[in-house]
């Protein structure tokens, strides 16, 4: 059985930077409440969207810190300790069982091409490290490493091992994974264009990159679909596939749209860490229309 707090939509936690561009506590702990107060179940914190791969070691537990101080008690926390190497991801990971998350998580091991045997044994060392549970991330096109069925299995020989968050774009990886492993075994579906797909062929919850700007479409979306109503959750996956198509047409990361968005609410979070590049010049006042899509969209449902 899937335990409770690891249902439902859990925003992957954006980069907090001062107007310096360094970590900020105090824009960090504002921002984790905004999204608890908006109804989100849990929170994924430092993965791809909290730019973890341009950050070193101490930034990254600053962060980790920082959401653990302010919504811990509050949400169900999920810790990517994944880094270059074995060593930091294990400080990481230590570093988030002290802190009290809930669950650890990393991508396979970046850079090199390593063998599965070499895969295997980063993920197995990073558990071993603590008490907490374990959930595999697999998003090859970034990491180039597609998990494999093989290795589900042997990771499943791991008590530890509770779930996958799955990135892959293929929706049949959801169902392919769901059904080689044991019952309770949970997948959480990745691409945020998918989400509805994703849930009707077996994804328990859902981790995203873009939740944290519209979680209400997110969480309406996944209402409709405990309800029943898929014609309702696929209207608002339309709604946001064409949000963020419109998120990644600018010349800028599409964290830096997200980010300006924010800032339009209200929610000042700095902008990005290069080489990810601002939005500037004309694409700002694309933002207003972003903002009007979401605004829209979240009040048709």
């Amino acid at each position: 059985m899937i335990p409770v707090k690891f249902k439902g939509v859990f925003p992957a936690f954006y980069a907090c930077y001062d107007d310096e561009g360094n970590i900020s506590e105090s824009r960090t702990k504002q921002f984790s409440q905004y999204l608890v107060l908006k109804g989100i179940q849990g929170l994924y914190v430092g993965g791809s969207s909290g730019e973890c791969i341009y950050q070193n070691l101490e930034e990254r537990k600053l962060t980790l810190k920082y959401v653990a101080e302010q919504v811990g008690s509050q949400v169900t926390l999920i810790a990517h300790v994944g880094a270059p190497s074995t060593r930091d991801s294990i400080l990481l990971a230590k570093y988030a069982e002290e802190l009290g998350y809930d669950a650890l998580s990393a991508i396979p091991p970046i850079y090199f091409v390593l063998p599965e045997d070499s895969i295997y044994q980063y993920w197995t060392d990073i558990m071993e490290s603590t008490h907490l549970p374990f959930i595999i991330y697999n998003i090859p096109q970034t990491t180039g490493y597609q998990l494999s069925i093989n290795l589900l299995k042997r990771m499943l020989q791991h008590e530890k091992v509770i779930g996958v968050k799955n990135s892959s774009m293929p929706v049949m990886d959801i169902e392919r994974y769901k059904s080689a492993a044991h019952e309770g075994f949970i997948v959480f579906n990745g691409p945020d264009e998918q989400f509805v797909a994703g849930r009707v062929i077996g994804a328990d919850s859902g981790i995203g990159g873009t939740y944290a700007v519209m979680p209400e479409l997110f969480l309406k979306a996944n209402d409709f679909i405990v309800k029943g109503d898929i014609v309702k959750a696929k209207q608002i996956q339309t709604d946001i596939n064409n949000i963020i198509i419109a998120l990644c047409s600018l010349n800028g990361s599409m964290y830096s749209a997200i980010k300006e968005v924010l800032r339009l609410n209200g929610m000042n979070i700095g902008s990005v860490r290069k080489p990810l590049q601002p939005i500037v010049g004309e694409d700002l006042n694309k933002i207003e229309e972003i903002q009007t899509m979401i605004n829209t969209a979240i009040e048709k449902y």
